[in-house]
């Protein structure tokens, strides 16, 4: 444990005068009746010097206090921002003003008075009564170099807010952005559910997951690494458009667009294609940034990215043709092989045709799409639960739409053939045992319900924190999170790691 500073030293003495004198420094609650925000905006037209009797009650904590005698200023920061307070001895008498003696930045407070525009033109309230509400016994960063070491923020988020307001803005912006997701989907028709995060069986995504175990049971389980099976359970039982909006885990890797717990929005849509869904992932986009920005334009490191619908649609394989001047469908396995070589590209788990048309685009396309576009036709077997294309063989019906060079989602027409879910399931399950941690496991519950009958259908998948970081100008997964996933302060750092795609 830390050894206590001289400045916590002399807040815990102010604390003990302060119950001396038979003042509680921890509130029960305090009716705050005023923001910041708003008495700055309804009073900015008043002239210097002028004078209401309008009353307010305003609480916050102190983060800028000056005591020139008889006279007090202090900012007062609540959820809106800040707003100047004006003690005077003459007016709280000789008792109550002394205890502004004893209370530090950092502290509390709730306080009630007339609201005033001083000669230097700042509003301000003309306090007549105030209390202590906390007595804060930590000091605040220093003021002008404030908190700026990131890990240390995420660390310490809380004191990351107080210090650095811009940060409460962005998870203010965030939790606009999932009502706005709401609001889209609900309008439309659709049902949000829950899946359940603790599962005996994941699946949805290849990716390794997390393990843990019911005690009671002494069962092996899984945390949720996507909601499609249990979705698409809920479309086989006569649901025809539901979607969550949750956390999700993955076991993986962590760098600035990948967290090992990260927010997914996902739909399953019956009767559509993914057609259908590329239509409702860009009109998602462009409500979302219009409904919490105001626009669908965007800035993001510099770069101008407009998500107004429609968006560019591109097949993957022609993707790589455009942007690395690369034509494989005139190729030859031997051929694609070689151009993964001299591009020091590589397959995971070992090559295939299908795994070195994903490489390329990886390695080579991904980073040159800024503007919104559709990646549509993927190859079969890097997509297990997606139906096979309907007119070019090797391809599945699958969609992954990009901003910024980011994957930000992930579509299907879903793969309702049981016999044929099976055997890829199957294939899958075999890689697994062969060491892939990623492979999607077989689940013969999930293939029962497939016997039953699903209905034509596709599913939309959306990366949260990714739309949050794009629409706040966030750099990094962790400045969206309100508490990231950390190591321990004494444990080496993680190392910098993507995660695969879903």
């Amino acid at each position: 444990m830390e050894k206590e500073s001289n400045l916590e030293k002399v807040r815990k003495q102010k604390l003990e005068e302060l119950r001396k004198l038979g003042i509680n420094p921890f509130a029960y609650s305090y009716d705050q009746k005023n923001h910041a925000e708003e008495i700055n905006s309804k009073y900015a037209k008043l002239k210097k010097g002028e004078q209401t009797q309008d009353k307010v009650s305003v609480a916050g904590r102190i983060v800028q206090l000056r005591q020139m005698g008889k006279i007090t200023f202090i900012h007062l920061q609540d959820m809106t921002g800040k707003v100047q307070l004006f003690f005077r001895e003459n007016d709280l008498g000789k008792d109550k003003y002394k205890l502004i003696k004893k209370i530090d930045i950092g502290d509390l407070i709730g306080a009630k008075g007339t609201v005033f525009k001083t000669k230097m033109g700042e509003v301000t309230v003309y306090i007549k009564e105030f209390d202590i509400l906390t007595k804060s016994l930590m000091p605040l960063p220093e003021k002008w170099h404030g908190l700026k070491d990131p890990e240390l923020r995420y660390r310490q988020r809380y004191v990351d807010l107080i210090v650095n307001p811009e940060v409460k803005e962005i998870f203010v912006k965030r939790a606009k952005i999932y009502s706005a997701i709401r609001e889209f989907l609900d309008k439309r028709g659709f049902i949000e559910v829950q899946t359940p995060i603790l599962q005996t069986q994941y699946g949805g995504a290849n990716a390794r997951p997390f393990v843990t175990k019911i005690n009671a049971w002494d069962m092996r389980m899984y945390l949720r690494i996507a909601y499609e099976i249990h979705l698409k359970k809920l479309i086989v039982g006569g649901l025809e458009g539901v979607y969550a909006l949750s956390s999700c885990f993955r076991n993986e890797g962590v760098d600035k667009t990948h967290n090992p717990e990260f927010a997914m929005m996902e739909i399953q849509w019956a009767y559509k294609d993914y057609n259908d869904t590329m239509k409702i992932t860009e009109e998602l986009w462009e409500y979302v940034a219009k409904k919490v920005n105001g626009t669908a334009k965007i800035e993001y490191d510099g770069k101008k990215i407009d998500l107004k619908a429609p968006w560019k649609r591109v097949r993957l394989v022609d993707a790589i043709k455009e942007h690395a001047g690369i034509d494989v469908s005139k190729m030859s396995d031997d051929e694609l092989a070689d151009e993964l070589a001299k591009n020091s590209l590589q397959c995971e788990g070992g090559f295939s045709r299908g795994k070195a048309l994903v490489a390329l685009f990886e390695g080579l396309v991904e980073e040159h799409l800024i503007q919104p576009v559709h990646i549509y036709d993927h190859p079969e077997e890097t997509s297990p639960l997606a139906k096979p294309h309907r007119k070019d063989k090797g391809f599945v019906e699958r969609v992954e739409p990009f901003v910024n060079g980011w994957e930000v989602g992930n579509c299907y027409s879903e793969l309702t053939d049981p016999i044929l879910q099976k055997q890829k399931l199957l294939e899958q399950a075999e890689k697994g045992r062969a060491g892939d941690e990623e492979a999607h496991p077989l689940d013969d519950d999930y293939i029962n319900a497939l016997r039953y009958g699903l209905p034509p259908n596709a599913g939309v998948g959306i990366g949260v924190d990714r739309m949050v970081m794009l629409l706040t100008g966030a750099k990094s997964i962790r400045d969206v999170i309100p508490f990231p996933i950390m190591k321990p302060e004494e444990e080496q750092k993680p190392k910098e790691k993507g995660n695969k795609k879903k």
